[in-house]
């Protein structure tokens, strides 16, 4: 591929930090760049119970630990998300319920989800979390959603792993709810290579995840153990690589903010939809996220022809209610209404990096609006 979906940008301070670990031979997981990245990412969001973790799923699996989620417990995640989102839960023996998604942002739809809580109460069977996530860096209808969670006393879990940087009220996401995290991995906003960071609501959640984190080793001299733990904290070098991306996340969101708003105006006149931001809300549109209305060519046909340019794209997520693993669990919508099936059918995601040129994009655009033509001349 010539234009890639998401690459790694970096701001050329990474490799002072990297360098400090290995000169120091500050090699092993933990170490200085690991403590500086938990406080100046604290410092960005504004927020005080920070740990680093070797992804963001681990992050997630810590969280769900940390809530004393467990075997037979009922989690309620969006539907519309990659399946990191959810695995985790079957990772602690819970069961899955999926929420559909809204129109506006795509995100879990409230309204959904207060009819999920409602049937939930009735039965006597509430969820111990919610997992809402702010789909490709579109912040969610947190608000409701967080108001909704506090109605039935049920811890929300932020899902932010796309979103570092979105902001909703001067609040940063993966701040909101009770616990956040976000992600490090190659193609996010900013990278660690691979790495997560867990966000959590207190000081004694924090220990206790740091505890599981690290093999769960008991206050011993000698090595004890009584829960079992993981190897989930991140490397020293990583981190270091993390604090240079973190010195320019403004720089990135202000960049794939400017990439979306180019993309928006030169398909102004084609009958295509966007994620919406909710009221004093700020995406930081990490993917362009389109959906085809009826007088575009299909998702496939323009995924296809875009690949034949040399330019990588792909279909919005598919929803886990319809994934093979996920069969068997309860899907939760408004009228029976599938919204995230028609969005994951018509939706695509469009090459979105913060170091894509004018020309990279101007092609990606030129590309999209001759697919028509093409397909027509194709069909003759």
């Amino acid at each position: 591929m010539n234009i890639l979906l998401s690459k790694p940008h970096m701001s050329g301070r990474e490799m002072i930090y990297v360098e400090e670990a290995f000169s120091s031979n500050w090699i092993a997981p933990l170490g200085p760049n690991v403590n500086a990245f938990e406080d100046e990412l604290g410092k960005y969001t504004d927020h005080a119970h920070m740990l680093a973790t070797s992804s963001g799923t681990a992050a997630l699996h810590l969280a769900l630990m940390t809530l004393g989620i467990e075997k037979s417990d009922l989690v309620f995640c969006q539907t519309l998300t990659f399946v990191a989102s959810v695995n985790p839960i079957l990772y602690v023996g819970a069961t899955p319920v999926f929420i559909d998604s809204e129109d506006e942002t795509w995100n879990m739809s409230p309204e959904a989800l207060r009819k999920a809580l409602v049937q939930a109460a009735t039965k006597g069977r509430l969820p111990k979390a919610v997992i809402v996530v702010h789909l490709y860096g579109v912040v969610a209808k947190i608000g409701e959603i967080r108001q909704i969670c506090k109605e039935f006393e049920v811890p929300l879990i932020e899902d932010a792993a796309e979103s570092l940087g979105s902001t909703w009220q001067g609040l940063m996401t993966g701040t909101i709810g009770d616990i956040g995290f976000y992600s490090f991995n190659g193609n996010k906003i900013i990278t660690t290579s691979g790495g997560g960071m867990l966000l959590l609501g207190s000081d004694s959640q924090r220990q206790h995840a740091l505890k599981l984190a690290t093999q769960a080793r008991e206050n011993e001299l000698h090595y004890e153990h009584e829960e079992v733990g993981y190897n989930y904290r991140l490397s020293n070098v990583s981190a270091g690589i993390g604090r240079g991306q973190l010195e320019v996340i403004e720089q990135r969101v202000r960049a794939r903010r400017n990439v979306f708003k180019r993309y928006e105006r030169m398909f102004s006149e084609m009958d295509v939809t966007y994620q919406q931001e909710v009221p004093y809300s700020r995406a930081n549109r990490w993917l362009t996220a389109m959906q085809l209305g009826r007088d575009v060519v299909s998702r496939d046909q323009l995924i296809q022809h875009l690949t034949g340019a040399g330019i990588e794209s792909r279909p919005v997520w598919k929803p886990m209610h319809l994934q093979p693993l996920y069969r068997d669990a309860e899907y939760v919508t408004v009228d029976g209404e599938d919204v995230s099936r028609r969005l994951f059918e018509n939706g695509i995601c469009l090459p979105s990096s913060s170091n894509m040129t004018i020309g990279e994009q101007q092609k990606v655009i030129q590309t999209v609006l001759d697919t028509r033509s093409f397909i027509k001349e194709k069909s003759v």
